[in-house]
């Protein structure tokens, strides 16, 4: 058997961005036929890098090695000429084209292009549809389909299956295990561990802009896997572990809400002090439901009340008014890109009257207190689009806290983020629900039903099917359920 080749290789790679360093001195090394980790908290370096690779920015030190010879990137077309190809967090797709449109701009076959909507089962997929009407996770399965075609050496995907339902993630790793049978290498960046030990051969962790260790997951647990990342062991969560809450009074509750085919008579109520958790797979509704709390969407029938009230949200501005407050699953589309921190956190606060340049008097004192009280990393705070994924999703969150609620919607709030900060914001969500919030939460990640929640309800094909003790629910209880199967006797 021929010994594995030198792919892709970094030496003592640094970048800043002003006063602030992102990668002190990476190494990093990538062999034919193998899938690569790049694991670490967020704010490690982990995105820095893949843009580096990539050829979209420019690393301010150190060498880039593509099969043993210096490169040095300008743009992102210099990496593809190079064989390498990237799926990014956030789909690269312009979303006033249709699909076909973007693969005409980016000259992509066809025919591979189709073999590889195959895969997915996509092959049905209109191609005339405009981008911004698809759901994400078409689009990620789009943009890793359109990188595979070009048939590149070195594939980097950054938190590609986060947004995947558990059967196209198992198409991934399928796909994956095919591309190191021909020799071809991924770079991998994903906080779910589970997959590291799955797929991965090698796992290259970065720790403060520097890589601090690399192993072979075969070789180490995913505790040790979590200490190497965060230099220290991490307390585990659990349902027995955390405090009971008494229960208080109903602050949200929804009678026989529908929405055409998408949800059938939808009821349920959740009450002061109370962490309602809902588990469903993908497309079963969640996602309109959570549309309809919010006030994004109107019911075609069915109630909402608000502590004691029925109402009517044609707004999220009149959800909002209520104290019914969402924290949405794509961060991206909550935040103000280029605006600072403080005035992401402040957004609540602007009345019809405020000027965007005027900060409201007063609201320093409660924007620092959200920030201590998350823990975000301001070394960025000039521009929000510059924190880490986690520390932007602690300002989703962090806005609320400044402005106030009662009702807190979560939908998948640690989609895509490290497990330090899954953990940081495990324990604020209890803080606020044993203050005398109700919250609702929606988790792709069934582990975390049992640390958070108190109850949890299961959605299958638009209707409530189960409800179990989120402290006796399994995740083969839940998956059973989900599937509208009826549990074993």
């Amino acid at each position: 058997m021929s010994k594995p080749k030198l792919l892709l290789a970094t030496e003592a790679i640094a970048k800043s961005y002003g006063p602030v360093t992102a990668l002190r001195s990476v190494d990093l090394t990538v062999r034919s036929g193998e899938i690569h980790a790049l694991l670490g908290a967020n704010g490690a370096g982990k995105s820095t890098l893949v843009k580096i690779l990539a050829g979209v920015q420019p690393a301010d030190q150190g060498l880039l090695r593509v099969e043993g010879q210096i490169v040095r990137f300008r743009t992102p077309a210099d990496a593809l000429h190079a064989g390498i190809a990237t799926v990014f967090q956030d789909p690269a797709l312009i979303p006033d084209l249709t699909v076909a449109q973007n693969l005409r701009l980016s000259r992509i076959d066809m025919a591979r292009f189709r073999d590889g909507l195959a895969r997915f089962a996509l092959e049905e997929l209109d191609l005339s549809a405009l981008v911004r009407e698809l759901p994400l996770e078409t689009l990620r399965v789009v943009d890793l389909v359109r990188a595979v075609a070009r048939q590149p050496h070195v594939l980097l995907l950054d938190e590609l299956t986060a947004a995947l339902t558990a059967e196209q993630a198992e198409r991934v790793f399928a796909l994956l295990r095919d591309w190191k049978k021909q020799g071809r290498s991924a770079v991998l960046i994903t906080h779910r561990l589970a997959e590291v030990m799955h797929i991965c051969d090698q796992a290259t962790i970065l720790r403060d802009g520097r890589n601090v260790a690399e192993l072979a997951p075969a070789n180490v647990t995913e505790h040790q896997l979590v200490e190497a990342m965060l230099g220290a062991s991490l307390e585990p969560t659990s349902a027995a572990s955390r405090s009971k809450r008494p229960a208080g009074d109903t602050l949200l509750e929804v009678r026989g809400l529908t929405a055409r085919h998408l949800l059938q008579e939808v009821s349920f109520a959740v009450r002061s002090g109370e962490i309602l958790g809902l588990v469903a797979l993908e497309g079963q509704g969640q996602e309109r439901l959570f549309d309809l709390l919010s006030g994004n969407r109107q019911p075609t029938a069915g109630e909402i009340w608000v502590n004691g009230t029925r109402c009517q949200f044609r707004s999220p501005y009149d959800a909002v008014r209520r104290g019914v407050v969402l924290v949405p699953g794509d961060r991206v589309i909550a935040l103000l890109p280029n605006q600072s921190v403080q005035h992401n956190l402040a957004t609540p606060l602007f009345g019809k009257w405020t000027s965007w340049w005027r900060l409201p008097r007063n609201e320093e004192p409660q924007v620092q207190r959200a920030v201590a009280q998350l823990s975000i990393d301001t070394r960025a705070a000039a521009q929000v689009r510059r924190l880490s994924g986690g520390n932007q999703q602690k300002v989703v969150l962090g806005r609320w806290l400044v402005g106030g609620f009662r009702t807190l919607l979560c939908f998948d709030p640690t989609r895509g983020i490290d497990i330090q900060t899954k953990h940081e914001i495990y324990a604020r969500l209890r803080e606020l629900a044993a203050q005398g919030a109700a919250i609702v939460l929606y988790t792709s990640e069934l582990a975390e039903i049992g640390l958070v929640c108190d109850r949890v309800l299961v959605l299958h094909r638009g209707r409530i099917v189960d409800e179990q003790d989120a402290s006796h629910a399994t995740e083969s209880s839940l998956l059973t359920a989900a599937h509208g199967l009826e549990a074993p006797v």
